[in-house]
């Protein structure tokens, strides 16, 4: 198999110290491959998020990165539903068959997978804050306290998405791909893109008379 807990795990540690000081690249194959363009879509809207929240940037500095933002979570929320239609295909391929008493997890691989890979850059940055000369014991210690809790989370969330994987692989629990969704970015569900849409339809045909 190659859903190895323990390698995703590293892959969002290593990946995310390295990308920090390369350029971003992705070497992984099969259900890692997925795992860590995933992981990019994090690290990419971590570092969105942090520059949204500039003193210093403008007005036409945050409508862009707002736009980016959506655009990456769009992203992130698609590699999860990827995540988990690759397992459903791996499942039917391999003709593993939930039994009829199989119980459905509320959370899938997927999003568990998405929830580790937020946890390795919260506990990057985290430890970058314990390297800072600038800020005193107090700060210090504030850090190692959230850092403590952080690799604790991680270090229980590895064990229930390995728990989780052995199940539904013995059939004792049901996998499922959930859809998100998102209707923000969808020109025919959000009403402030399809009423933009025939607003600018309707100047259009009103100039052209």
């Amino acid at each position: 198999m190659s859903w190895d807990v323990e390698m995703i795990v590293a892959m969002h540690d290593r990946t995310t110290a390295d990308w920090h000081h390369q350029p971003i690249e992705n070497q992984e194959s099969g259900w890692m491959e997925l795992a860590c363009q995933q992981h990019r879509y994090n690290y990419e809207l971590w570092h969105q998020e942090d520059q949204a929240r500039s003193p210093d940037a403008d007005d036409s500095t945050i409508a862009a990165v707002k736009r980016a933002i959506d655009r990456l979570n769009q992203q992130r929320n698609d590699a999860i539903e990827k995540l988990d239609d690759w397992l459903t295909e791996h499942l039917q391929a391999t003709g593993i068959q939930p039994r009829e008493d199989a119980s459905q997890n509320s959370e899938t691989p997927g999003s568990i997978v998405d929830r580790l890979s937020i946890l390795a850059l919260r506990i990057y940055h985290l430890d970058e804050q314990l390297q800072r000369s600038d800020v005193d014991e107090a700060h210090r210690l504030k850090v190692s306290q959230r850092l403590a809790i952080c690799r604790l989370q991680q270090k229980e969330l590895a064990t229930s998405l390995r728990q989780l994987l052995e199940a539904i692989v013995a059939g004792s629990k049901r996998h499922r791909t959930y859809r998100q969704f998102k209707m923000y970015n969808d020109p025919t569900l959000n009403p402030y893109l399809y009423n933009a849409s025939k607003s600018t339809a309707k100047s259009k045909a009103a100039s052209s008379e």
